[in-house]
């Protein structure tokens, strides 16, 4: 997190990087002479030598012929080519010298030798057109990576309003799942202006909203504008919350201004697990297997499994490892943001728990991602749940933790971002302690929950070819097949989420 911004605020940070993106798919082939095929064959060229500028030039210029030459199925194609190309590098806006002007400007005093041990052994970077790029937030993580800088520092939060829960006196010696319940009310809030909207078609949107769970409940979602255009949704009960529009441009005076009315009550879990009294798992259950095998994002490997059962060692219950697995990521994972809309585009793709395993970065999705996979290769059942957190400051900011499920218990939370957070902050140690041991079993009554699980499916599916995020479900999805700008982009800024606690 940074002085203005929490955790997973490089979605907020893409948005003013990026204004288009694309990557690769099968193209319809009209003239096989034609500059608008000449240029695609180029750009998968060129995307797959690693050439990412030169493939998004050649794909956008592919586009616009098609486009020009009345071949629109085909421009789509080119286009979303180009929009995932731009996805792919935007984030790497850096070359070596823009890179050690920013750690100049952003650690006064730092020195040309520890520049350059960043910058070599830590940065991380994109090689692109033959050139080493550095990503966006290289300075932020120089910062997280030296916690007694980051300690005399403003982060806009304080320690005692972020540990309100985690350190109070009444926590329970017994377990006791659900407390504390806090009422929210508000509105989500999405605007696109009207110069920002393409001259024709339909928009097809998937908007999000709260779901039940265990931690949240009595949610409503009301007061939907455009309910004509609903297709489908809401539905509070499934594994991740979606309305689903498809609104004619022409029906649309003026900006596009989508709101909708939520509440829902967030319950403060604290579990007291006594490892004896946790049942065997039925392997045979259909939830069972969904949680333990690998996804998109969430990866079992042989290298994940081999270093799993090193962390746990000759230990077989699973509560006491999972605990051992939270322990592994507060102490050898270090908070550091990293390029998710890259992972989320570029060919091959690469899940969020293996970069994180193989490089060392990892923000609050991908540490949740990396602990659900050390678990699930273990046959512990894990997801990484998202959605927002109101512990930092009472303004929503999008963040994601993880849970694994114990027979007997139920989903157990853990937060290893916001249990690391205490060592940004000069405090006692016995209050870090206590802190992170709280965020291993427990979690506080100021989440808004959108997603169960980070790969949970959307429905309807995105288009295949499409350039969306399909990693979080944190903001509207907006699709065109008549905008030449990625309308997921707007999306991002034009969205807002206005939260109120009644109690």
């Amino acid at each position: 997190m940074n002085k203005q911004i929490s955790f997973s605020a490089i979605i907020i940070l893409v948005i003013a990087l990026l204004a288009c993106a694309g990557c690769v798919s099968d193209h319809p082939v009209y003239e096989k002479s034609s500059i608008g095929e000449m240029e695609y064959n180029k750009g998968l060229a060129e995307y797959e030598a690693g050439n990412f500028r030169a493939a998004e030039a050649a794909f956008e210029g592919s586009a616009a012929w098609y486009f020009a030459n009345g071949f629109p199925d085909a421009g789509i194609t080119s286009r979303n080519a180009m929009f995932k190309t731009i996805r792919t590098y935007g984030e790497f806006p850096f070359n070596e010298a823009a890179a050690r002007d920013a750690l100049r400007e952003a650690v006064p005093g730092i020195t040309d030798s520890e520049i350059d041990s960043w910058l070599t052994d830590h940065a991380q970077t994109l090689v692109s057109d033959g050139e080493t790029l550095y990503f966006s937030d290289t300075t932020k993580n120089y910062l997280y990576a030296h916690t007694e800088i980051l300690q005399k520092r403003d982060l806009g939060f304080s320690f005692a309003f972020m540990s309100r829960y985690a350190l109070a006196e009444d926590l329970p010696t017994v377990n006791l799942p659900y407390r504390n319940p806090v009422r929210y009310e508000g509105t989500m809030h999405l605007e696109i202006a009207e110069e920002d909207l393409p001259a024709g078609g339909t928009l097809k949107i998937w908007y999000p909203h709260p779901i039940e769970t265990n931690i949240q409940q009595d949610v409503s979602v009301t007061n939907m504008a455009y309910p004509e255009y609903i297709v489908k949704g809401p539905d509070v009960h499934g594994d991740i919350g979606i309305i689903y529009y498809e609104i004619p441009v022409d029906a649309i005076k003026g900006n596009l201004l989508i709101t909708i009315d939520i509440g829902f009550t967030s319950y403060e879990a604290v579990y007291v697990i006594d490892p004896e009294m946790v049942g065997e798992y039925d392997t045979s259950d259909p939830r069972y297997i969904l949680y333990t095998r690998s996804e998109r994002n969430i990866e079992i490997n042989d290298a994940i499994r081999n270093k799993a059962r090193e962390i746990v060692g000759s230990e077989t219950n699973p509560h006491k490892q999972a605990q051992m697995i939270y322990e592994h990521i507060i102490t050898t994972y270090p908070y550091s943001h990293v390029p998710h809309m890259s992972l989320d585009a570029k060919t091959p793709k690469v899940a969020e728990s293996t970069h994180m395993f193989i490089t060392g970065h990892g923000d609050c999705g991908t540490q949740s991602m990396l602990f659900s996979a050390f678990c699930r290769s273990l046959g512990i059942p894990a997801r990484a749940t998202g959605g927002y957190q109101m512990i930092l400051q009472d303004a929503p900011s999008p963040h994601f933790w993880a849970e694994y499920y114990l027979t007997g218990y139920g989903w157990v939370p853990v937060d290893p971002t916001v249990a690391e957070g205490a060592e940004w902050f000069d405090i006692p140690e016995e209050d870090r302690i206590a802190f992170k041991k709280y965020y291993g079993t427990n979690i506080d009554p100021a989440r808004l929950v959108i997603q169960k699980n980070v790969d949970a499916t959307v429905e309807p599916d995105y288009p295949d070819d499409a350039a969306v995020f399909r990693l979080v479900r944190q903001y509207p999805v907006i699709l065109s097949d008549a905008s030449m700008q990625d309308m997921e982009f707007l999306a991002m800024g034009g969205f807002r989420i206005n939260l109120v606690a009644k109690n």
